[in-house]
């Protein structure tokens, strides 16, 4: 059953606490069930995924809040959501991940599907969405031409039902539209692992549609239990900055727009008007002349300057906005060049943390993806089609590399370990396997050049070669004796 703290709906299903959708094992969903879980995804999730969009995009509440009637209306915004996001996608997705088999004829097979269908550029995307949302979907298809393909898919318009075991293994893959903004009848498909079936509203077309994978045909790919995108912890921490820093600005154009003051000072009329030769309203004067003799005074009208008070809390908030999402300020003096490479790792250690946990999040799912990927024999033949569970992932942090220490240490492993761990150690080796085969290839042409070197040779050249050789096996010979 459902977790004691689950939203029970009218019908069936239910949703967790990190906002996954349950329903019971073996049962197909009603068109009720169905509906339920639709309007909940539009109704409750949806407006944190658009919200989480507009961060990211750079529209901030800052932006919508009521116009001032008087003075200064600045409306800055600081798109550290975006920062945050692309620093560390960067970090963990900028250098493709290698993913391969150790048998050489199945490992080049995958390798040609993934570059067909650009996977790795979809994986980026799919992690992009993840550090946004919070979870992404990779979806499996059948093209025209019966090869098989896969696409990712926004939670915004799709959503994952687990089975109501201990396990939560996918019951239901559900995507589905709306025809215009007007239309309140939702559009889809429900993929299960036998069939799929179409639906409009909480009509379902009760003419299935065969799945060749025998499984649902969709992994969800989130970036923690919790189900939380990299900035959902510091949403207000944003906000504040936002506002502090257009209050900054609006201050700064209240000095700049001061008023000055002439008090006690007759200045020349104007012959016809007997007005100052001054535009007292563009010009921003406040001018009061005396009748009597007084002490003149000039000056402008100001108001206390909080200039420090608002730079520390600017400063503050956004060194919390950097500790609260994990992911250090690249713009910090601690990466100005003058610290040792060990207390950058410091700086760097909750990230890599962060970026640890995520990784392992993914492996899982991407082996089960490729597990639906492998299952129809046309990635890789029948015989292989289990070879999922003998993938090997490996995500390398996209940081700064020292070649020369890389090849270094490579080097120094020469006989401790395998050639292909070896190769491993390099950066810009993309496939360690690929680059033994490369390796010994070369090797090969070496020897069939040198062979056939020595076959166009001229005769005398090979009597003398033959000449020498014989020598030196006398001269080895007799130094023995």
């Amino acid at each position: 059953m459902a977790d004691d703290n689950n939203k029970i709906f009218q019908g069936k299903g239910a949703i967790s606490s990190n906002r996954s959708f349950i329903y019971p094992k073996d049962t197909e969903l009603t068109g009720n069930d169905l509906i339920e879980f639709i309007n909940y995804n539009d109704s409750h999730l949806k407006p944190h995924y658009r919200t989480n969009m507009d961060y990211y995009l750079g529209h901030h509440p800052v932006l919508e809040q009521p116009a001032k009637q008087t003075g200064a209306d600045n409306r800055l915004v600081v798109n550290l959501p975006k920062y945050l996001v692309d620093t560390y996608n960067g970090f963990f997705s900028g250098i493709a991940p290698k993913i391969s088999l150790d048998d050489d004829k199945d490992n080049q097979a995958l390798q040609d599907w993934n570059n067909v269908n650009s996977f790795v550029d979809k994986l980026n995307e799919i992690s992009k969405q993840a550090d946004i949302y919070g979870k992404s979907y990779a979806f499996v298809y059948q093209d025209e031409d019966s090869q098989t393909r896969v696409t990712y898919c926004s939670p915004s318009h799709a959503f994952m039902v687990y089975d109501d075991t201990v396990n939560r293994e996918p019951l239901a893959f559900v995507r589905y539209h709306y025809d215009n903004s007007s239309d309140a009848t939702a559009k889809g498909t429900i993929y299960y692992s036998d069939a799929s079936y179409d639906f409009v509203g909480p009509a379902i077309n009760p003419e299935p549609t065969p799945n060749l994978y025998k499984l649902v045909p969709a992994v969800e790919f989130y970036e923690n239990e919790e189900r939380q995108g990299v900035f959902d912890g510091c949403i207000t921490l944003i906000n504040e900055l936002d506002r502090a820093l257009s209050q900054k600005a609006n201050q700064v154009e209240y000095f700049d727009n001061a008023y000055l003051y002439m008090l006690g000072i007759q200045l020349e009329k104007d012959r016809d008007t007997g007005q100052p030769k001054l535009d007292l309203k563009n010009d921003r004067f406040i001018y009061a002349p005396a009748d009597t003799a007084v002490n003149g005074k000039i000056g402008f009208v100001s108001k206390p300057d909080g200039d420090n008070m608002q730079e520390n809390l600017i400063n503050r908030l956004t060194e919390w906005i950097f500790q609260t999402a994990m992911i250090p300020n690249m713009n910090d003096q601690a990466f100005s060049g003058n610290s040792s490479g060990v207390a950058l790792q410091y700086k760097l250690l909750p990230m890599k943390n962060r970026a640890s946990n995520k990784e392992r999040k993914f492996v899982h799912s991407l082996r089960h993806l490729y597990q639906i990927i492998f299952s129809v024999g046309t990635v890789l033949p029948d015989s292989s089609k289990d070879k999922w569970s003998e993938l090997t992932f490996k995500f390398i942090r996209n940081l700064p590399a020292n070649v020369a220490d890389e090849v270094n240490s490579a080097r120094n492993a020469e006989g401790i370990i395998s050639k292909k761990t070896q190769l491993g150690l390099l950066s810009f080796v993309d496939d360690p396997a690929s680059e033994i085969k490369a390796m010994e290839q070369e090797q090969e042409d070496k020897i069939k050049q040198a062979q056939k070197a020595a076959d166009s040779m001229p005769d005398f050249m090979k009597q003398d070669d033959d000449k020498q050789e014989l020598d030196e096996d006398k001269n080895n010979t007799e130094q023995e004796e």
